[in-house]
């Protein structure tokens, strides 16, 4: 069986041998990285189940670096390593593409259970990756094979995780859908600050599919809770 393979991009050499040695000891292949150019070669050429990215790393930042792997990879899962207090870049790393985020100093057990967790949702995604079935309701169409969407006739592009936003939406059509609940589906990340990320990946889709966004009729807010989807008028 092969082993699934691991990038860990980290220039603190302590917190490196010891990532690499408890990866290792959990039967993963695991390769490394110090800075975010090497980062991005380790990357090309590993072709990694999964990274684990620190943030604060020399030539490129970790934020970077994953905003470069998902231009083009959008199914890789990526955790970011960041230090105690630093928000911000927890936020702007999800909306940049992110899987999840651990905080230093983590737990070994808290680290290996982001891991695992994270490559049983990429193993998910790649399933669903392969459903290539349009998503439609009222005058929207989305093409998940293309990577596109019409509304009325007008085109537009859509993202990966805006059709993992719909597909959810739409199998749970007319449900309440707390905002973290969406957070742990669709980024697999529960994370207990703002919710800022998913509000603004809302509002870009509604921006696509709304006749007016101020006003929407198919992605609804319901106020203190989440959202709630209605395919139909």
């Amino acid at each position: 069986m092969t082993k699934e393979k691991i990038l860990i991009v980290e220039d603190d050499p302590a917190i490196l041998t010891g990532l690499v040695d408890l990866l290792e000891g959990e039967g993963f292949e695991v390769r490394s990285a110090k800075d975010g150019n090497a980062a991005l070669r380790s990357y090309q050429n590993e072709k990694p189940s999964l990274i684990l990215l620190d943030i604060m790393i020399p030539e490129k930042s970790g934020l970077d670096v994953c905003r470069e792997i998902r231009r083009k990879d959008a199914l890789t899962p990526i955790i970011m390593l960041t230090a105690k207090g630093q928000e911000v870049d927890k936020v702007v790393g999800l909306e940049l593409g992110a899987d999840d985020y651990i905080v230093k100093p983590f737990g070994v057990g808290e680290l290996l259970a982001r891991v695992r967790a994270a490559l049983r949702r990429a193993a998910a995604r790649e399933i669903g990756a392969k459903d290539v079935r349009p998503i439609e309701f009222g005058d929207v169409r989305i093409d998940p094979k293309t990577l596109a969407g019409t509304k009325d006739g007008r085109k537009f592009p859509v993202t990966a995780r805006e059709i993992e936003l719909l597909r959810y939406f739409t199998s749970h059509e007319g449900e309440v859908v707390e905002r973290f609940t969406l957070l742990d589906e669709i980024w697999g990340v529960r994370y207990e600050g703002t919710t800022r990320t998913l509000d603004q990946h809302i509002a870009k889709l509604r921006q696509k599919i709304e006749d007016d966004p101020a006003e929407p009729r198919f992605i609804q807010t319901v106020y203190g809770v989440g959202y709630r989807f209605l395919g139909k008028p």
